[in-house]
């Protein structure tokens, strides 16, 4: 990958634009690829890497059939179509099966009560988990298909596990800290909605749930971070799924 193809992949992706409109520092897309990756990585792990990147290319049985490739793209379909219902299906403000509920103030919460951001911490990562499950599941799927393929196939499938166990820990722990930033915007939310009250007006976190409230945007927020998330996650396994299907159309 060139350095100015990666910076424009870089530039593009919804979530670092959404992250950058709540965070005061710009994110600078001006680093070599190589030299960052270089630091995530220890001896072993670059000696995976190396291993899978130089396997011989041994024989291996006649490819599958292409009917693979069918059921594993409906299973990415399936998998966005799900999370993404999940994600925009919040039970507040939207209607349709509720699989992770919206957080609303309890019952005779005082405006300072109801204006913690830990269940909307907590709402955050359950959505994470969710999402991290089902997409991983989908990327073993893919591995395993490419694995009975061709040996680049199969190559291809190593290295991305080799990637995935590298770089688990450091994706979760970066990913960790987007629902921490987004509590920056609750917080901008928060202060807009207290500076248009009334001087003599009461806040009523009842009314918090009403169509136009502060709450809702921020619901709103959350989903559109969310959504971006989950676009970012689904792209390994969208890339094996690609491999497997570009296969297909090849393989005489």
């Amino acid at each position: 990958m060139t350095p100015g193809l990666q910076r424009t992949t870089f530039n593009r992706s919804g979530l670092v634009r959404l992250l950058s409109e709540i965070t005061p520092e710009p994110v600078d897309p001006k680093y070599d690829f190589g030299e960052r990756l270089g630091q995530w990585l220890d001896f072993a792990d670059a000696l995976a890497l190396f291993s899978a990147l130089n396997a011989g290319a041994a024989p291996t049985a006649a490819p599958a059939s292409d009917a693979n490739a069918s059921p594993l793209a409906a299973q990415l379909n399936r998998v966005r179509e799900n999370l993404s219902s999940s994600i925009q299906n919040d039970g507040v403000f939207s209607e349709g099966t509720v699989r992770i509920r919206f957080p609303t103030p309890l019952p005779q919460a005082t405006a300072k009560e109801a204006a913690d951001f830990a269940p909307y911490h907590r709402y955050y990562l359950a959505h994470q988990r969710d999402m991290a499950s089902a997409i991983s599941a989908l990327r073993v799927n893919a591995r395993k298909a490419l694995a009975a393929r061709s040996p680049a196939h199969r190559q291809l499938a190593e290295l991305d596990a080799n990637f995935d166990k590298i770089l688990i820990v450091r994706e979760r722990n970066l990913l960790g800290n987007i629902p921490i930033l987004l509590a920056r915007r609750f917080a901008q939310r928060y202060q807009e909605h207290q500076a248009s009250l009334p001087a003599d007006a009461q806040d009523d976190p009842a009314l918090w749930t009403q169509p136009g409230s502060w709450l809702e945007a921020f619901c709103q927020d959350t989903q559109a971070m969310l959504l971006a998330e989950l676009d970012l996650r689904l792209k390994p396994a969208t890339g094996l799924i690609a491999a497997l299907g570009q296969e297909d159309n090849t393989t005489p």
